[in-house]
């Protein structure tokens, strides 16, 4: 599909004149999250999970991925459905703890089955960093405590934010680079949009 020629990009001072109008979020805090799905319509659900996201008080998504299709991590081989993967940038005023409940909730919404590790699942909703907490807590280890090796969350996070880190492990380009990019694949072909 071609861009549309009436289109033009929005200028980064007017998008900050935007986001410092945002009356609905004070003192707003950044949090990276990943999505994955492979069971049913994946990019419905995770187009659903991003509005629910958006639709979420004090929560407010700034920037989405391409998605990614992924071979399904810790498996045998074919024994599941490939994923579809994005990252989602958000602002948020909530507390790690209320975006990890809106985060199992959403999950909860979509019908998420926890019956066994590494098991295939409608959506998963990972906080893989908030601002720049470390935590060790086990109910919500930041920043994630897996990222740091996972493909399919460091190759759509740098696609939508290339200068990003990963708190305690460095740039996600550099991360990236040292685990290769083998089993995940951009889709082109479809798009998640961010919420109107």
């Amino acid at each position: 599909m071609s861009p549309d020629p009436t289109v033009q990009p929005v200028h980064p001072s007017v998008v900050a004149q935007v986001d410092a109008a945002d009356t609905t979020l004070h003192n707003p805090q950044r949090a990276v999250i990943a999505l994955g799905s492979n069971l049913g319509n994946r990019l419905e659900t995770l187009q659903g999970a991003i509005d629910a996201l958006e639709d979420t008080p004090g929560v407010r998504v700034k920037a989405i991925s391409p998605v990614y299709e992924t071979e399904p991590w810790g498996v045998e081989p074919g024994s599941q459905a490939n994923y579809f993967n994005a990252v989602v940038l958000v602002k948020t005023t909530l507390p790690p703890s209320s975006l990890l409940e809106r985060g199992q909730a959403i999950e909860e919404a979509f019908l998420r089955v926890r019956s066994e590790r590494w098991g295939p699942r409608t959506i998963d909703v990972d906080i893989v960093a908030y601002q720049g907490v470390v935590s060790e807590d086990p109910d919500l280890t930041l920043p994630h405590p897996r990222a740091h090796e996972r493909a399919f969350v460091l190759a759509p996070w740098h696609d939508v934010d290339p200068s990003a880190e990963l708190p305690g492990h460095g740039e996600v380009a550099e991360l990236l680079a040292a685990v290769g990019d083998a089993g995940v694949q951009a889709r082109g072909d479809v798009e998640l949009r961010l919420p109107e």
